[in-house]
This record gives C-alpha cells, structure tokens and sequence, in this order.
C-alpha cells in the first residue's frame, strides 16, 4: 500500500499534536465552524483531506478505511509527530480505529465525533440502496441529512450541505468508501485497548446514537467516555459547535494527567 500525502491545514502551535479527519459528507472544510474557536495555544491540529475529497479528490485509491489509516499515520511521520491525538467524524470515526489499531504506541487518545463503530455499521436493504445511491443522486444525500439531524435544520441548510457534498467528493470515491466504512469489521484489533477514547454524539441522530455507542465503543475501550449533545444530529460541527469545542478540548487536556507532557495538571 503506498500511502499518500494527504492535503492537509495545519492550525495552532501548542505541544499537544491532533490530527482531524472528516466524515462521508465532507472534506476537512467540515471543521471550518470550529476552527476559529480552537486553542491554539494549546494544540496544533493538521485537518486532512482523505482521497477522494477536497484537494485530494481525484486522487487514486482503494477508498477503505485502512488506507485512509495508512494515509493519516505518514503524515504523522511527514509532519513529525511521533504521538498524537486523533479526531474522526463518522466515517472518520472508523479510520481513527484504523489508525490506532496499525499504531497503537503512537496515539495519545481519540475523539469520535458521531464515530462508525470499527464494527461497522450494517444497512437494511432499504437504507442501503439509499446510501449508495447518494454517490449520483444529491436528493439522496439530502435525505440522509434530514434524517440524520432529526427533520429539525432549516432546507437552505441542508440544501448548502448537499452543494458541499457533491463539490468537494468524487462520485465513485464517495461510493467505495462506504463499502469499507459501512461493511468491514475490525473491532477485535481495538477492543481492550488501553488508549483514552471520546465518544460525542447528537441526541437528534437516530443511526450512530448514544445507544449504539454504548453497545460498541464503550464496549471495547476500557477508558472510554460518552458524550451525548442534546439538540444536536449528526454533524455537531455545524450544529453545536461550541459545545463540541468544549467537550473535545477538555477530554485531550485530561492528557496531561497522564505524564504526556512532562507535568500532571495541578
């Protein structure tokens, strides 16, 4: 597997290294809503662009969840962060299992915003057929986003999300990817890890809920914590920003309890 280098923003110049990777919908301009309000004193976050999405949209690939792990740990190495934090929305969720599970030594903890379990996540037939129908049909894909948020954002909303969507994804990117996102389980190579792991998810969102969180993630890692955003969906970087921000950053500072910069929190 030859790995990429992904394109990537590099924000903050804190000590506290995290690698920030979008879902199925978006490239990284899915964290645009957060960024401005991030410590960047504290923390430097690259937020990528996985193959297939945004600069790297027509890049090349097998779209899995494990090349994109392939892909997140030589930027790491590129960029030279030997440990690091990581955060994944959705689908991104299931490459940060990825990440870990390749490198479990080099990561500090993980955040998963509304994450796909690393069991995956299978469809009835029904759902199915709408999901990788999206790849060509934007109605579809603004159906999912109604019905992941709830039926509660407004249509010029869901309207903008589609319009992202379809501009910064490769159509035949878009439909490989779920085949790994939704279909591989792995979750026996993370399951017992000992690596500090975030769940945040929206009470609105009816498919990766609190309920099916509890079910996998908290499950498998021992050190894991349940965050649920009560009038919040699918897409908490939109929907409630600053609580996310908060909700994230006070999970990584815990770090500090644990020696990985030198000094433990007062």
């Amino acid at each position: 597997m030859t790995s990429l280098p992904l394109p990537h923003g590099l924000h903050g110049d804190g000590s506290h290294k995290v690698i920030a990777i979008h879902g199925w919908f978006a490239d990284r301009s899915a964290y645009d809503p957060v960024l401005r309000d991030l410590d960047f004193g504290s923390f430097q976050f690259a937020v990528v662009d996985l193959r297939g999405y945004g600069e790297a949209r027509d890049a090349s690939g097998t779209y899995t969840t494990a090349e994109g792990a392939a892909d997140v740990l030589a930027l790491a190495d590129r960029l030279g962060w030997e440990r690091f934090s990581l955060i994944g929305h959705s689908m991104g969720g299931s490459v940060i299992q990825r990440a870990l599970a390749a490198a479990p030594d080099r990561v500090r903890r993980i955040v998963g915003v509304s994450p796909v379990p690393a069991s995956g996540l299978p469809l009835p037939p029904d759902q199915w057929e709408l999901f990788a129908a999206a790849a060509h049909t934007p109605q579809n894909r603004r159906i999912i986003l109604d019905t992941t948020t709830g039926g509660r954002r407004p249509a010029a909303w869901l309207d903008r999300m589609v319009r992202r969507s379809v501009a910064c994804s490769d159509a035949k990117a878009f439909r490989a990817w779920l085949d790994s996102w939704a279909g591989e389980d792995f979750h026996d190579r993370i399951d017992g890890s000992p690596v500090p792991a975030l769940a945040v998810v929206g009470a609105l969102d009816p498919a990766l809920s609190a309920e099916l969180q509890r079910a996998t993630w908290m499950r498998w890692f021992p050190r894991a914590e349940l965050v649920e955003l009560p009038s919040c969906g699918h897409y908490a970087m939109d929907e409630a920003p600053l609580d996310l921000i908060r909700v994230m950053e006070d999970f990584l500072r815990a770090d500090a309890e644990d020696g990985e910069d030198g000094e433990a929190k007062a």
